[in-house]
């Protein structure tokens, strides 16, 4: 594997940031090459939405095409749930490829409970908050999480403008993590212009779909989402 989840304990003495690409903006007429693209880019994990239909107002895909990216893919996959009672599926999106599993503060019942299931199966655990949702929310579970996605528009469909006060909230993220290795991963109308601000504010982790896939040079974009950022350890 090219690149490995080592992000998780080294990640904030970086100057680089995580790029994920958003695969739900890739051309699924030619997946293959996209994956390829993935592959030899300098991107670091590959970010897959998987949505209901009932907890977001729109449908993506499911395991089938979650193992097809495994099978080619060079890279950790990050598997962003955007469903109801995540808890029923968990084991099989291990079994699907899934490295990282990230589920939605607002759709997890017993949320501590769904985090010790992620990392028994041996993945890193994650949870997203919707845009409405203040951080504060979770201060009882973080030292039970790898990572907190913040969506920066309002789940469901790419091309979103994003939302100029998530700075804000990533800011109160970062003061409420300190000292803790949880990674912050920012999803949502993430591109070139925007990608300095977030990561002086402290975001880790960059999901980018349009961004890159709409770009004229996929790659060259993604290294520019990566940096370098001349920042002070985060």
């Amino acid at each position: 594997m090219v690149s490995s989840l080592s992000a998780f304990d080294n990640q904030k003495q970086k100057d680089k940031a995580i790029v994920a690409p958003s695969v739900l903006s890739a051309d699924f007429g030619h997946l293959d090459s996209e994956i390829e693209m993935i592959n030899n880019s300098e991107a670091d994990w590959f970010h897959i939405d998987v949505m209901d239909g009932v907890f977001v107002p729109n449908i993506s895909f499911g395991f089938s095409v979650i193992k097809h990216i495994k099978e080619k893919a060079l890279k950790p996959l990050d598997v962003h749930l955007m469903i109801v009672d995540p808890d029923r599926y968990i084991e099989e999106f291990k079994n699907a490829g899934a490295d990282i599993l990230t589920v939605h503060y607002e759709a997890s019942i017993h949320l501590h409970r769904t985090l010790q299931y992620i990392k028994s199966l041996g993945m890193k655990a994650g949870v997203s908050l919707n845009p409405h949702t203040p951080v504060s929310c979770l201060e009882e579970i973080l030292p039970h999480t790898d990572l907190v996605l913040i969506m920066s528009v309002n789940p469901g469909f790419g091309g979103q403008e994003f939302i100029e006060e998530s700075l804000e909230k990533i800011n109160k993220l970062k003061k409420l993590i300190g000292n803790k290795r949880t990674l912050i991963e920012v999803d949502g109308g993430i591109n070139t212009d925007n990608a300095k601000g977030l990561v002086k504010a402290g975001t880790d982790a960059l999901v980018a779909g349009n961004a890159v896939f709409k770009s004229p040079d996929p790659s060259g974009t993604i290294s520019k989402l990566k940096g370098p950022y001349s920042f002070p350890s985060r």
